[in-house]
């Protein structure tokens, strides 16, 4: 069975609260985070 993957364009304080929430919601679902600028934030 594929495990669920979740795809996030943009590692800003959006992005990453985004992606904090998702695993919160369902820890087993992979979060993939695509930031093209040198820093993502971690504030989530």
């Amino acid at each position: 069975m594929q495990k669920e993957r979740l795809v996030i364009i943009g590692g800003d304080a959006a992005g990453m609260s985004a992606a904090a929430q998702a695993k919160r919601i369902k820890p087993e679902l992979d979060v993939i985070v695509f930031e093209k600028g040198p820093h993502t934030s971690y504030s989530a």
